[in-house]
């Protein structure tokens, strides 16, 4: 605080992100990361960030969803002239509406976006207002996608659409930290997207409302219950639930590519292909020759095999039952009667109760009855 006004420094630089364990990316973020900080500040605040250039391009800093000055804006060209490198120019502006947002370059967005530039920026309501609701666990995450071949580790800012690293906050699962509450917690989670596609994010065991957009919260007689919410690119939604549910709940992306990692876009279908007689000649050849797909993708995520180097497994991440055969967009949200209020630790694997896990029937089913019609 300077005199009344919030002040920040973000510092446009390139930065080395961990996506897992084995698999880091060389990207553009802020402040030695990707995205960059969360700003926070309260409704009314007077806000002044400083944003200096280390990068080899001119930069600026669109605030995405603010109400302010046109010439606060960020978009290099129309409202400012870019940021050269080297250089720090100042924003300065009033954060007149509570909500979720996010900030990224309006300068070669192509590429910077593509590099990982981006954050997110939550401002909180002055005083108590009456469509935003108290919470007991507030989550926020921004979604991005790269293109890194394996074996690399800059991303390829010319893909549109065939992106084979899917991250949330830059992360893949199993890197990604799950989301830790406890039962009767109501849980708000607020997420951004800053890829070049949409995404159906859905949770498992609850439903929830959206409770808000870039637009600020919504109007209460426009919520509904879903288990599924998709957001589009540049879009930010905020859902809210009651955690009334004990357990370890899937959350995730609902493209089934999207949970997943490293993938090859130009790997033929095998499903159905007899090969065990090729596969005895090509060993000849190709001693550690390895036949995959010939019964679906599954038994991947059980193998252990050589990977080039900074790279993940395609479907990975171990359960209490075994392989859990995801990746990317995927993450648990985890609810605990016996966690602490501000404990955000891993309590570990759900204890399922007695008599409540499918489990293999001991005999032969019981004869397929047919429904019949006469149409």
């Amino acid at each position: 605080m300077n005199r009344g006004v919030k002040e920040f420094h973000l510092v446009a630089e390139p930065v080395v992100r961990e996506f897992a364990p084995g698999f880091k990316g060389n990207l553009w973020g802020y402040n030695g990361q990707s995205p960059g900080p969360t700003i926070e500040v309260v409704e009314g605040d007077k806000v002044r960030i400083f944003v200096t250039n280390n990068l080899p391009e001119m930069t600026s800093i669109h605030w995405h969803g603010q109400r302010l000055p046109s010439g606060m804006d960020g978009v290099t060209g129309l409202t400012q002239p870019g940021i050269p490198p080297g250089k720090t120019f100042v924003y300065e502006f009033m954060a007149r509406r509570p909500g979720t947002f996010m900030y990224h370059p309006h300068t070669d967005e192509m590429v910077q976006l593509a590099m990982g530039m981006m954050g997110f920026w939550v401002t909180h309501p002055r005083e108590k207002h009456p469509l935003i609701d108290e919470v007991d666990r507030d989550f926020c995450f921004l979604l991005n996608a790269f293109d890194i071949d394996p074996g690399s580790f800059t991303p390829k800012v010319m893909t549109m659409l065939d992106f084979n690293v899917w991250a949330w906050n830059s992360r893949v699962f199993p890197a990604i930290d799950p989301l830790v509450v406890r039962h009767m917690d109501k849980v708000r989670i607020r997420i951004g997207n800053l890829t070049m596609t949409n995404h159906p994010i859905h949770l498992h065991g609850h439903e929830f409302l959206v409770t808000g957009s870039d637009g600020g919260p919504t109007p209460i007689g426009t919520r509904t219950y879903e288990v599924t919410q998709d957001i589009a690119v540049g879009q930010m939604r905020q859902i809210e639930f009651l955690a009334d549910e004990e357990g370890d709940w899937a959350f995730h992306c609902h493209k089934s590519h999207h949970t997943m990692n490293a993938m090859g876009h130009d790997v033929p279908t095998m499903i159905g292909v007899q090969h065990g007689e090729l596969a005895s000649k090509i060993n000849k050849l190709i001693p550690d020759y390895m036949v995959m797909g010939e019964r679906g993708m599954k038994e991947m995520s059980e193998m252990e095999m050589p990977l080039p180097d900074n790279t993940i497994p395609m479907m990975t991440g171990y359960g209490p039952f075994g392989a859990l055969g995801m990746g990317g967009m995927f993450s648990i949200v985890k609810v605990r009667r016996g966690q602490r209020r501000d404990d955000y630790s891993d309590p570990g694997w759900f204890k399922q109760p007695p008599g409540t896990v499918a489990y293999e029937y001991p005999s032969a089913p019981p004869a397929l009855v047919r429904s019949h019609s006469d149409h």
